[in-house]
């Protein structure tokens, strides 16, 4: 190993064993130099080692901490958004907003930030809602916070001439008895999922306060009604380090 990888290795050591912890701030420069008996610029090579795996981050002025662990929200995408859960719906413990709802479940304290506006929507959206070139739709689009740190974007998207008009143009959070939509008449009946996973983008990485070398996880869900047509289009980023995803499928 180069004398920056060996200063990479034992720090890298060190937090995987928890001698150094989530948050805790790793000795200075300074003292790194005397502990290993390496120049300044070798010092840093191997500390930003440990900066671009996302084990370290950097925090205000010129400190590095060792980065913290997120508790993780175990998303059940087998019965959420399903009819029969907005159906046994209990107040308090999983009425309204299904994924608030899962998180209140595992002991968080879900919170939103929400707005909404017309769009052209970006090209994977409007091939999904089957809108022509010059189709507009209604973007809802939602930070979501799990104990005011943030966990997830989600930016619902549904054709203009649909919504126009309902609680789901007002930019806070909305939900009504089996869900907004068969509110309004708008039953989804089928789901489609496709999920993707890349590195996020830049506005992606600021929104989310994502530390470097965070993979995302991209979950778009649209809903048909029962003749095939789309009612909603719902983008989904899912930052790596704070979720986990569960199906159950039947082997029939």
């Amino acid at each position: 190993m180069t004398k920056a990888q060996e200063i990479a290795s034992d720090l890298r050591e060190k937090i995987e064993a928890g001698r150094l912890k989530g948050g805790e701030a790793l000795p200075s420069e300074s003292k790194l130099m005397s502990e290993y008996g390496y120049s300044r610029e070798t010092v840093r090579a191997g500390v930003r080692t440990l900066v671009e795996e996302g084990l370290v981050v950097t925090g205000q002025g010129q400190g590095k901490y060792v980065r913290e662990d997120f508790p993780p929200v175990v998303w059940n995408w087998t019965t959420l958004e399903s009819r029969s859960r907005h159906a046994n719906a209990v107040e308090g413990q999983t009425a309204g907003d299904q994924w608030a709802s899962a998180v209140a479940e595992e002991g968080g304290t879900p919170r939103q930030e929400v707005t909404v506006s017309i769009v052209q929507p970006p090209p994977h959206v409007r091939k999904c809602l089957e809108l022509p070139d010059d189709g507009l739709a209604v973007a809802r689009k939602r930070v979501r916070y799990v104990d005011n740190r943030p966990y997830a974007l989600a930016d619902s998207y549904f054709p203009q001439e649909l919504v126009t008009g309902t609680p789901l143009m007002e930019p806070r959070d909305v939900s009504a008895p089996g869900g907004i939509l068969a509110s309004i008449g708008l039953i989804q009946a089928v789901y489609r999922d496709e999920i993707s996973v890349r590195m996020p983008t830049r506005q992606e990485s600021e929104q989310l306060a994502l530390p470097a070398a965070t993979p995302v996880a991209e979950h778009t869900r649209t809903g048909y009604d029962s003749d095939g047509k789309p009612l909603r289009c719902m983008v989904t980023i899912l930052p790596g380090d704070r979720h986990k995803i569960r199906y159950e499928v039947s082997t029939d």
